[in-house]
């Protein structure tokens, strides 16, 4: 990795990203139609706000795959947090519908989430793996042990 990568700050050099992925509550497949779209936008405007840059980024009707670039300063916990927050707020403000679905448990998505740091020599291969996922036919069972 070239050193123009790397983030300065007064004391230090970094580079600090992750890959994290999260689910609607039930994992049902509410991410479509319009709705991974809107996400997609959501993300991007939280990201832009709180000084994170979005390597990748896929939305699949029962999961979210993103990979960050953080400010060293931030929490991996705080930036999950923060994106699973902020989106769901404004998801189910366009979205009636989505929170008359989950009106009953009172949240759109599951408490839990994947999160991994990733280091420069396997940046190509997530961002490789997030944009396959669309195709992939088998993504499902290969999550579904992360996730549980």
């Amino acid at each position: 990795m070239k050193n123009e990568n790397y983030h300065r700050a007064s004391h230090c050099k970094y580079l600090v990203q992750y890959h994290i992925i999260w689910c609607p509550k039930f994992r049902y497949p509410v991410l479509k139609d319009g709705v991974d779209e809107t996400l997609k936008k959501i993300l991007s405007e939280v990201c832009d706000a709180y000084g994170y840059i979005i390597k990748a980024l896929e939305v699949m009707p029962d999961h979210i795959h993103i990979f960050v670039d953080c400010p060293v300063t931030v929490a991996p916990c705080d930036v999950v947090r923060t994106l699973k927050s902020r989106s769901a707020i404004q998801l189910l403000k366009a979205y009636p519908e989505l929170k008359r679905f989950y009106a009953r448990c009172g949240k759109l998505w599951s408490n839990g989430y994947f999160i991994s740091s990733v280091g420069h020599i396997s940046e190509a291969a997530i961002k490789k793996y997030i944009e396959e996922q669309k195709n992939d036919t088998t993504r499902i069972e290969s999550l579904s042990w992360m996730l549980r």
